[in-house]
């Protein structure tokens, strides 16, 4: 052999070498790397294939998922459309239409493999596991948002309020916004002597989503308005036990009655019946949106990092919520703190998958406090930092590249509707999601999110509202409607009571007549039988008091 052909023999030998070399150091010892789907009935972003947090993951579990979201349905008809085909991804969260994943079947029972995997075992009690079981006595998804882990360090409000800009508040001297009228007051005098943004565009007062399962924003305030937590179908009365038709209080009237005002003031932004969830979030992302109802997690992961793209942080465009109620006199329950339950719906393991172990080997995996970090914390050294005693931070710059979309679809992975913990860490010092991290937290707020906060002498989103304990042993009630199905005479009141306000809410806000159409309205809410619906919940209270 010539020395030429010596030479290329070596380089090949070295090539092949430094080929099987990194790929033992990516996938683990050569390990073959285990392809997952999974599907969301939920809006959401594809991640880059390069995503970088991604293969890490991959490489420290052996498995990766490629995620899908809603793109154009209902959570409804994308399940319809999936039990139609009998072709299921590996994971899925059918959200509200869980119910008929497993009454079509579609779903692995999981009683016999959660004792094989302690991070699933240790994520609920075996009360919390009971609490999951299906008619046949199964459980078929594991709810993945509301678990703590050691002391809740929440600083920011996940849940729903009435939101408004800091301008707003600023402008107006910073004062104190406890009730409806005051927060409309407020939103119409900024908006007559500001009626443009500083490059010109018009300025939004009020909008509002009713797009889908999302018209929460449009018709549930009455409930918090009242003084009550967030029990998402029905008040519970705390102390006759009884459950209370919010839609039908007069804070319910009055609440629509102010949202029919503001119509006609031309407060309300006239897109709000017609608009999608894209549009709303295109909307918020231009900082023209004075306030709105919403939950932090439907709008700020999107419209919240635009508005820091684009500085208009620097023009008071980010959002607080205020403590608003019906009157002064009325305590708010917009945030409660800690576990809150929701049985109605989770992640699950479908038939078509073909190594269920596998499956939830990954979720295990995903529980255990590295991967956790590698998922919300990052990369040590790349987006985030250690001090010298052990506390997680980041750096202005680490800040400013995780604000940038498309930095995050290539680099981080979250795989968000997979379990997951908030609370504290097992070190005990630092918090399992950055924006729990008291620090972190405060140390990443702009200047106007921090002089709102000294103005009015909190700390956190939290703060501004105030934090109440979970009422009682039944909440949150919406973990049961959420699964309520046809199959009985009150899911059947449920299901049509939510077309009815579907269809005559947005007529209600829009009216002339507001009085002749709050009683057409209320005679076709009638016409649900919505007794059945509250029978039901109420036969449902009394069996969460009764066990407890």
């Amino acid at each position: 052999m010539n020395r030429k052909k010596i030479i290329a023999v070596i380089l090949v030998a070295v090539s092949v070498f430094i080929l099987i070399l990194g790929n033992r150091l990516l996938f683990g010892n050569n390990k073959k790397i285990i392809e997952f789907t999974a599907f969301y009935a939920a809006p959401g972003i594809e991640l880059n294939k390069d995503n970088e947090i991604k293969n890490i993951i991959a490489s420290k579990t052996g498995v990766m998922v490629t995620e899908t979201w809603l793109h154009g349905q209902t959570a409804q008809d994308a399940v319809a459309m999936l039990i139609a085909s009998g072709e299921y991804p590996d994971f899925i969260d059918g959200g509200d239409a869980s119910k008929q994943l497993y009454e079509a079947g579609a779903l692995i029972a999981l009683d016999d493999y959660i004792d094989k995997y302690p991070n699933i075992k240790a994520y609920y009690s075996d009360e919390e596991w009971d609490r999951l079981r299906q008619s046949d006595g199964h459980i078929y998804w594991i709810p993945q948002f509301s678990n703590y882990k050691g002391k809740d360090t929440s600083c920011t409000h996940n849940d729903e309020a009435f939101w408004i800009q800091t301008r707003v508040l600023k402008w107006a001297g910073y004062p104190e916004v406890r009730t409806l009228d005051q927060y409309f007051d407020l939103i119409e005098a900024y908006y007559e002597a500001n009626p443009t943004m500083e490059d010109g565009s018009e300025i939004i007062p009020y909008t509002i989503l009713c797009e889908d399962w999302r018209y929460f924003c449009l018709e549930n305030a009455p409930q918090f308005l009242d003084g009550y937590p967030n029990d998402g179908s029905v008040i519970v009365d705390p102390e006759t036990l009884k459950v209370i038709d919010y839609n039908t209080t007069p804070t319910a009237k009055a609440y629509f009655m102010k949202l029919n005002e503001e119509f006609h003031k031309g407060i309300v932004d006239p897109q709000s019946f017609t608009q999608t969830y894209e549009e709303y979030i295109a909307k918020l992302s231009t900082g023209r949106v004075l306030g709105m109802v919403d939950q932090w997690w439907d709008f700020a992961s999107f419209a919240l990092d635009s508005i820091k793209q684009a500085g208009l942080d620097e023009q008071g465009c980010e959002y607080v919520p205020v403590p608003v109620t019906i009157s002064e006199d009325v305590h708010n329950q917009w945030h409660s703190s800690g576990d809150q339950l929701n049985v109605s719906g989770g992640i699950a393991v479908t038939v078509d998958c073909s190594d269920v172990d596998a499956a939830l080997g990954f979720i295990n995996d995903l529980l255990s406090e590295d991967i956790h970090n590698l998922r919300f914390w990052g990369q040590e050294g790349v987006d985030y930092q250690v001090d010298d005693n052990g506390v997680f931070y980041r750096t202005p710059e680490q800040r400013e590249k995780l604000l940038n979309t498309n930095y995050k679809m290539s680099h981080m992975c979250y795989y968000p509707y997979f379990p997951r913990y908030r609370g504290t860490s097992d070190d005990g010092i630092n918090s399992l999601l950055p924006e729990d991290q008291p620090g972190e937290y405060y140390d990443g707020l702009s200047d106007s999110i921090k002089e709102c906060f000294d103005a009015y002498g909190v700390k956190t989103y939290v703060d501004m509202l105030g934090s109440n304990e979970a009422p009682g042993p039944w909440y949150p009630m919406y973990s049961y409607s959420n699964s309520m199905t046809n199959a009985t005479s009150g899911g059947l009141a449920w299901n049509l009571m939510g077309q009815v306000k579907h269809e005559y809410l947005p007529q209600v806000v829009m009216a002339d007549d507001f009085e002749a159409m709050w009683k057409k309205y209320m005679k076709a809410y009638e016409r649900c039988n919505p007794q059945d619906f509250l029978d039901e919940m109420q036969a449902e209270l009394d069996r969460r008091v009764s066990s407890k």
